[in-house]
């Protein structure tokens, strides 16, 4: 079975672009995981390309070169492919317009259904769900639709994108700039919540969703700006059952949600509120196998060639592995 990773920022997505700092070792850092539990699985191979200013992760991967279009090269390489596996940040539709490209190809795909994805990348219509399935998560407004009674800490953020680069945090509503709907078109505004960040590695499959770990996150806050410098997969217990079932919940909440995907959650002193849903595999997948002692690629209904994939054992207590991303 091969197996083509396609991991937008190391496969040559931004070949014409500077390569972010931001988001060049979080992708290299997930495709090398992928590779790397992939080819512990029998009967596994993977196919690769590669932005040709960056190291060639296998001998065989094709480099893409400048003036080549990625996506020419991609739909190639998925042609040959029995799986793939599309990975991409949200920011400009990129993750569902890779998704759809795959989609037009004979193999099988490890991604979540487009049209979740959409949902899912958007914060405001995120919010939007969340709310008609009474799950608590953080009130999310247009810049240009503040209510009268807002303010207090104020976020404001992209409504589609990922990363904390365009993060802001404001001290009041007095000291958002004036003007600031019109210049910040496509952005939301959210309250700042004092509480602790976590992220939920989750895999969802069509028999069931089960919480792998449950992820601290180590989140630097310096003038208003945020950075996220790393997080220790299985940092933290479920010991009541809560964030299982709240990942349930937010996987039913959004039909097409599929694989191993990611929840951001703030732990309040009243309980869990989901801030985000990744409908993709997150910097998290780093640590799970090291953490869980299991492979979680193992599980995947897609890299079962006939049958049934096997059940989701009765996972061991996580142990915590530390990831610095900065």
């Amino acid at each position: 079975m091969r197996v083509f990773i396609c991991e937008y920022v190391t496969s040559g997505g931004l070949r014409d672009k500077p390569l972010p700092d931001s988001l060049l070792p979080e992708g290299t850092l997930i495709r090398d995981t992928l590779v790397s539990d992939l080819e512990q699985l029998p009967n596994v191979s993977v196919i690769l390309a590669h932005d040709d200013r960056l190291p060639p992760p296998h001998e065989d991967s094709v480099p893409v070169r400048r003036g080549v279009d990625p996506w020419v090269v991609w739909s190639g390489l998925a042609h040959e492919a029995d799986v793939v596996w599309p990975v991409a940040p949200e920011t400009d539709g990129l993750l569902a317009r890779l998704i759809r490209l795959m989609q037009e190809g004979r193999a099988r795909l490890i991604a979540s259904d487009p049209g979740a994805v959409e949902i899912t990348s958007s914060k405001l219509r995120t919010a939007a769900r969340l709310a008609q399935q009474a799950i608590p998560h953080l009130p999310t407004y247009p810049m240009d639709a503040l209510p009268a009674d807002f303010d207090g800490d104020i976020v404001t953020k992209p409504d589609v994108g990922v990363g904390f680069d365009q993060v802001k945090v404001w001290p009041n509503r007095r000291a958002l700039p004036k003007g600031l709907a019109s210049k910040m078109s496509g952005m939301v505004a959210q309250p700042y919540v004092h509480a602790t960040p976590i992220n939920l590695s989750v895999l969802a499959r069509p028999d069931g969703t089960t919480l792998l770990t449950v992820n601290r996150l180590e989140v630097r806050h310096v003038v208003g700006t945020f950075t996220l410098l790393g997080m220790t997969v299985g940092g933290l217990d479920d010991p009541d059952g809560a964030l299982a079932d709240l990942a349930r919940r937010v996987v039913a909440a959004f039909p097409g949600l599929s694989g191993l995907i990611g929840i951001d959650v703030l732990l309040t002193p009243a309980g869990p509120v989901v801030a985000g849903v990744n409908a993709r595999v997150t910097p998290a997948y780093a640590g799970l196998h090291a953490s869980l002692g299991v492979n979680p690629a193992a599980f995947l209904p897609e890299l079962i060639r006939e049958g049934k994939p096997p059940s989701v054992p009765h996972l061991p207590r996580p142990s915590p592995v530390e990831l610095k991303l900065r």
